[in-house]
């Protein structure tokens, strides 16, 4: 079982930034891969990032350029480091963790979620 604890949500002006944390702890030698989603009100919940654990990375279209996944291992800690944030980029953001095979992710774990406002 692996726990994941979210933490760094706020609000914000347009055009600030701000950064992401993900903890985890447990049996964490059974993530191959890591990511950040959100879902804002009346959406559905999407992909933000993620990062495998041979380091390859992978952004939705809408926050290339400005978002920035990372980890430190000897953290356990997953970052999302959000830049020129926009209003469209309010929502409750969600750490995940698993592993992967292809689209399928198992064991999968959900934090609690984060909420993030940008206000204009």
């Amino acid at each position: 079982q692996v726990q994941v604890v979210e933490s760094g949500g706020g609000l914000v002006q347009a055009g600030g930034s701000l950064r992401l944390s993900c903890a985890a702890s447990g049996s964490i030698f059974s993530i191959s891969a890591m990511g950040w989603y959100r879902q804002a009100p009346g959406k559905q919940r999407e992909l933000v990032a993620i990062i495998t654990s041979g380091g390859s990375t992978n952004y939705a279209d809408s926050v290339k350029g400005r978002f920035t996944i990372s980890e430190d291992n000897a953290k356990n800690t997953m970052y999302l480091q959000m830049n020129s944030l926009k209003p469209e980029d309010t929502a409750v953001y969600y750490c995940r963790r698993g592993k992967t095979y292809g689209s399928l992710w198992s064991p999968d774990y959900w934090g609690q979620g984060t909420q993030v406002t940008v206000s204009s």
